[in-house]
């Protein structure tokens, strides 16, 4: 069986000497190496709430706030892949932990970007009340609660779908649980993992105006910025800066795509799971320069070869938790932890009724669980749509390598594109035309989040062996049952992912697309995102707490009702497949 899943670090290439590429590539070192030590430089300056310097609608000022930006997005990607990596592993491997965290998940995505900024900001700013690295974590952390979820929940779905042959190999060779996750879990989810960090970053740019804006009550903080500089062009309503930050933004993802996503997923390339060799390669032109230059490869080499020695090495890390090792009966066991669970929120529940419920009355549960119960059907019909568009759309794009290239930065600018710069048009067409911002401004919910959907699909099909699609073929499969009976279940399970991050994300877009302004002109559909932003604005703590518990619980109760059986069946299919 031939396959692609080699261990990280282990490819070794022969340099050849081509001193232009040294060139090149040294360039591009340094350069990005100045660049992200210029903009991390400039987020441990002083700062004083009352005398804050303004955000300067020049387009001179853009090419430092992009650069302020990416550094807050790389930051918070690194900590949602280290994230990721721990989480999702304890959940996949160990059934107990997985009661708690898999809720636990369901949980933290659905809290809203606002409600996290809500009651963090004032912590972060505490640690360093003299200096605007507190702001800068404040922010960085806002944008890591909008990628790291999507990520941690890719990461789980292919430790769950890893194929019992390649388990059963690895444990025949005996390899030690070190080895055998960066050796084989590691790279088996990579291809899923990379499409969801790309749609990770795009999913950051999206929430990039709340995260930089900071606006809770009375405080006011806004760093400099793409997200402030669009936050302070629409309370001006300046048309001509919202065309340079779009400008900026299609730069900045561009270079992205360029310099980071399209290497890895070139790179990544060799760690697809399949019986024949893929017909179609990727390609990145930044990945050729620095294969090919022997500069690169000498600074590289012996980092290179004390990570593949580390990677390889046989460590004696069986995880098994010792309690787990307890001789407890499966059931009693069970009973014990959902005792705990039961117990610990039950507490919770008791310290927030404590401290909210003087503030509360009947009537604003009322009012709740209305807002919650009509942005449900928004997000279902919204959900229901974008999946009968974006899963043929998907699997046709990502069965085309070639078309998958040219697809990808286009998908990225469009899932990364903010949802903030169409109010403008928004608002405009509603209030000339009469429209019923109800209806129309739902649109708004899943511009950003459809895009999970697309990009998991996406990940499906590459993934996807070519060995079923060429044995499928081979037999002369009817278009019909070729869908039915090979494609679709192929990718279902990075279908159930895609939609699980989707319907949280639009959830989340709930909050900026249920309520938005252009200058004085303030438009509201209603709904619970339009109730939190209007609570965050004025600063009502208890009503913040309020609507974010009912937008948790029913974002749970979705995703334990649907999409939780839905992601059972897919890995019961999987398995037996």
């Amino acid at each position: 069986m031939e396959h692609h899943a080699e261990v990280l670090g282990g490819a070794r290439w022969q340099p050849r000497i081509a001193g232009w590429r040294d060139l090149v590539a040294v360039v591009l070192v340094l350069g990005l190496m100045i660049l992200l030590g210029a903009g991390a430089r400039q987020m441990t300056g002083p700062l004083v709430i009352a005398h804050q310097p303004g955000i300067s609608l020049a387009p001179t000022a853009l090419p430092g706030y992009t650069l302020r930006t990416i550094v807050r997005m790389l930051a918070a990607l690194v900590a949602s892949l280290s994230f990721s990596f721990i989480y999702a592993t304890i959940a996949a491997k160990y059934r107990r932990a997985e009661m708690v965290l898999i809720p636990l998940l369901d949980v933290l995505q659905s809290v809203p970007i606002l409600g996290y900024l809500s009651f963090t900001v004032v912590f972060f700013m505490s640690l360093f009340p003299r200096s605007v690295f507190g702001a800068e974590l404040a922010a960085i952390f806002a944008i890591f609660t909008s990628q790291a979820w999507n990520m941690a929940f890719s990461f789980y779905q292919a430790l769950r779908t890893i194929p019992l042959e390649l388990d059963a190999a690895s444990r025949t060779f005996r390899l030690s649980a070190w080895q055998r996750f960066w050796r084989l879990e590691v790279p088996f989810a990579m291809p899923g993992l990379v499409w969801n960090t790309m749609m990770s970053m795009s999913g950051g740019w999206f929430f990039v105006v709340a995260s930089e804006a900071i606006s809770v009550g009375d405080l006011q903080v806004a760093l400099p910025g793409v997200g402030s500089y669009v936050a302070q062009a629409i309370a001006q309503r300046d048309l001509a800066a919202i065309g340079w930050a779009i400008l900026a933004m299609s730069v900045a993802i561009v270079l992205c795509d360029q310099l980071l996503f399209r290497p890895i997923v070139a790179w990544t390339d060799r760690f697809r799971f399949e019986q024949t060799a893929s017909q179609t390669v990727p390609h990145s032109w930044v990945l050729d320069i620095f294969r090919g230059s022997a500069w690169i490869q000498r600074m590289t080499g012996p980092l290179g070869g004390a990570l593949h020695r580390v990677l390889r090495a046989r460590l004696s890390l069986e995880a098994e938790l010792r309690w787990a090792r307890i001789g407890i009966p499966r059931r009693v066991g069970d009973v014990v932890m959902i005792a705990i669970i039961a117990v610990c929120a039950a507490y919770a529940l008791a310290a927030l009724l404590q401290s909210a419920g003087a503030a509360l009355s009947w009537a604003d549960v009322s009012t709740v669980v209305r807002n919650g119960l009509l942005t449900l059907l928004r997000v279902t019909v919204l959900i229901a749509l974008a999946s009968l568009v974006w899963v043929p759309i998907g699997i046709m794009v990502g069965l085309r390598p070639g078309l998958t290239e040219r697809i990808q930065p286009l998908a990225q600018f469009l899932a990364a594109f903010p949802a903030n710069l169409l109010f403008p048009v928004a608002v405009f067409l509603i209030v000339h035309g009469g429209l019923q911002p109800g209806i129309w401004l739902s649109p708004l919910m899943i511009l950003g989040t459809q895009w999970y959907i697309l990009f998991n699909v996406i990940a499906g099909a590459t993934a996807f062996p070519s060995d079923l699609r060429e044995a499928a073929t081979s037999f002369r499969v009817r278009p019909a049952t070729w869908w039915r009976d090979v494609m679709l279940p192929g990718i279902f399970p990075y279908y159930v992912t895609g939609a699980i991050t989707a319907s949280g994300g639009a959830w989340n877009a709930s909050i900026v697309s249920e309520a938005v302004s252009w200058g004085p002109t303030h438009l509201s559909a209603g709904g619970l995102g339009a109730y939190i932003a209007q609570m965050t604005a004025a600063g009502d703590y208890p009503r913040i707490g309020l609507g974010i518990a009912a937008m948790s619980v029913l974002v749970i109760t979705t995703n334990r009702l649907l999409w939780r059986p839905l992601y059972a069946f897919a890995e019961r299919r999987t398995r037996l497949d």
